[in-house]
C-alpha cells in the first residue's frame, strides 16, 4: 500500500498562559494515497491541532510526520515552505482569499511562493484560467469576493488549492458556512478530486459529510 502521508505517534503541548495543554497525544495514522479521510470529534479535541500539523503549518513536539517520504517533523522552515507549496494544497472554512484580488489573482497567490519564485509564464496562466472554469467561475473570473457568494468563494479556495497540483488536500471545515445545497454542489467537486486520483484529508464535525 503506498501512503501519501504518515504520521507515528504524534504529541502536539501548548503553554496556554501558565498552564501546560496537551493538544495530541500518540496519534498515528497511516494515509494510504488516493484516499478520502475524514477526521472527526467534538470541539477542543484537537482535529485542528493535527491539521496544522498535517500541513506543515507547525511542528509536532514528539513524533514523526512522514510525507513525500521525508520527515516533516526535522525540516528547516525552508524546507517546510518547499512542502507546503510543493506537496499540499489548503481549503479553509473561511475561504482566506484576498478581498482585492480578483477570482484568478487568488487562485494566482500559491504560485508567488514556489521554491526559486520562478516567473509566472503562459502556462501558469492557462492553468489558472482553467480551474476557474472547472470549479464553475469560468463566467465570474475578473469578480472580487465581495461579488461572490459563500459557495462560489469556496470555489476560489478549491481552485487556489490545486494550482501547484499538490498530492494533497487538506479541507478545513469546508462546508462549515455553507447551505445543504450548496454543501453538496462542494462535496461532489471533492469527491470528483478524489476519484481523479487526490489525497483528501477533511476535517469536519458534520455527519453528513463524512
Amino acid at each position: 500500500m503506498s501512503l501519501a502521508a504518515q504520521v507515528i505517534d504524534l504529541q502536539k503541548d501548548y503553554m496556554l498562559g501558565t498552564v501546560p495543554v496537551q493538544a495530541l497525544r500518540g496519534v498515528s495514522i497511516d494515509f494510504p494515497r488516493g484516499d478520502f479521510v475524514a477526521i472527526m470529534g467534538s470541539s477542543g479535541s484537537g482535529k485542528s491541532t493535527l491539521l496544522n500539523l498535517l500541513g506543515a503549518l507547525d511542528r509536532p513536539t514528539r513524533g514523526h510526520y512522514i510525507v513525500g517520504g521525508r520527515d516533516v517533523s526535522s525540516m528547516t522552515d525552508d524546507e517546510l515552505s518547499t512542502i507546503r507549496n510543493e506537496k499540499i494544497g489548503f481549503i479553509f472554512q473561511s475561504y482566506n482569499l484576498i478581498p482585492q484580488y480578483t477570482v484568478l489573482e487568488n487562485i494566482e497567490v500559491p504560485l508567488h511562493y514556489r521554491t526559486g519564485y520562478p516567473k509566472i509564464g503562459e502556462r501558469e496562466q492557462q492553468r489558472i484560467k482553467e480551474l476557474a472554469e472547472m470549479v464553475g467561475l469560468g463566467e465570474r473570473m475578473d469578480h472580487r469576493p465581495f461579488q461572490l457568494s459563500g459557495g462560489q468563494q469556496q470555489r476560489v479556495a478549491i481552485a487556489r488549492s490545486l494550482v501547484n497540483d499538490p498530492e494533497i488536500i487538506l479541507a478545513d471545515e469546508p462546508t462549515g458556512n455553507l447551505d445543504s445545497k450548496t454543501e453538496q454542489e462542494i462535496m461532489e467537486m471533492l469527491l470528483r478530486l478524489n476519484r481523479e486520483g487526490r489525497t483528501i484529508i477533511m476535517v469536519t464535525h458534520e455527519t453528513s459529510v463524512a
